[in-house]
């Protein structure tokens, strides 16, 4: 670590996202994982919507540790259903089904209908030095009916994003991590922090 180097902690303990963002960000902060300051427990996020969940995990942490962090949330928002799964994506089918229920049920409300219109939105929060920012990340696109592609994770293999024929899951992880919704937050985040 060089000595100007700041530490920032990442509310997540998902190694492919954080070697994601500590890729961006670059040699300016050093990014911390929830692990690597002695938390392995649950955080809380039982809000309405994506801005008060990532609020709310990120002021947990901050609470617990006085340390610069921030977390994220996202979710699928769909046209058709009124922007849902949206804050409920990870748990749309129920609390203990898998993503590949999640997606079934996705399908089985969209069945019959025409628009396929939908968005992944993801809210970074931020508290650095003690003041709270909150940077979005938009990416839209439509659901199609099957699944097609091995990358990516929960409804990627149905999910296509605007000016592009392959879904998610179909995409070269590097372009996928430059277009993404939560590419657009971070890049977001990191401009910022680039700035303080």
């Amino acid at each position: 670590m060089q000595d100007n180097q700041q530490k920032i902690v990442f509310a997540t303990n998902n190694l492919h996202k954080l070697s994601e963002v500590q890729h961006i960000l670059g040699n300016h902060f050093l990014l911390l994982s929830l692990n690597d300051i002695g938390f392995n427990h649950d955080i809380p996020e039982d809000h309405d919507t994506l801005e008060e969940n990532a609020s709310q995990k990120v002021r947990f942490i901050h609470n617990r540790f006085s340390v610069n962090c921030f977390a994220d949330d996202t979710g699928l928002e769909v046209d058709a259903l009124g922007g849902s799964p949206g804050v409920h994506s990870a748990r749309y089918a129920g609390d203990h089904k898998s993503t590949k229920d999640n997606v079934r049920k996705l399908l089985a409300d969209l069945k019959g209908e025409s628009n396929r219109k939908a968005q992944f939105r993801t809210v970074i929060s931020l508290i650095i030095d003690g003041t709270e920012k909150q940077f979005e990340g938009i990416i839209r696109g439509q659901i199609i009916d099957d699944l097609r592609g091995e990358n990516g994770f929960g409804y990627d293999p149905i999910f296509v994003p605007e000016g592009y024929s392959k879904t998610f899951a179909e995409l070269n992880l590097s372009i996928k991590n430059r277009i993404s919704h939560r590419a657009i937050a971070i890049q977001k985040l990191v401009s910022y922090l680039k700035s303080v």
